[in-house]
């Protein structure tokens, strides 16, 4: 990422080396106790195991990005890389369907992993 001022938000678009297979229904893990569409949730077992990862870019050394605010497990490949522009990339009246009835303050300063949002407690990790 060569550029004079590098942004401190990047996308992330990575592949899901390690799902289990489509599941076209499945209880979300912010919510265990009602099944969504997979295209509902930000599963990983989708029919296209490809993801997209909004995180802080913290620093460049080489070719090495430090970021943090990452949802993907270590050794997860990734696909691409894509600057965050707000201009182009903010929406503003923004409906999250079955989301905007979940209280999800503060979880942006908390470990974004699936454990880390379950306290450790998920299985498949």
């Amino acid at each position: 990422m060569k550029q004079e001022a590098p942004p401190n938000r990047c996308g992330v678009v990575h592949h899901f080396h390690r799902a289990g297979g489509c599941e076209l229904v499945r209880a979300p893990f912010l919510d265990e106790g009602k099944e969504q569409g997979i295209f509902a949730i930000r599963h990983y077992n989708r029919p296209n195991p490809i993801g997209l990862s909004i995180v802080r870019l913290e620093g460049v050394r080489g070719n090495v990005l430090d970021i943090s605010g990452v949802d993907i497990l270590d050794g997860t490949p990734l696909l691409d890389i894509k600057p965050y522009v707000s201009q182009f990339d903010r929406r503003e009246n923004v409906l999250n369907g079955w989301m905007d009835e979940r209280d999800v303050g503060g979880m942006r300063d908390r470990d974004a992993t699936p454990r880390g949002l379950q306290g450790g407690k998920m299985g498949w990790i």
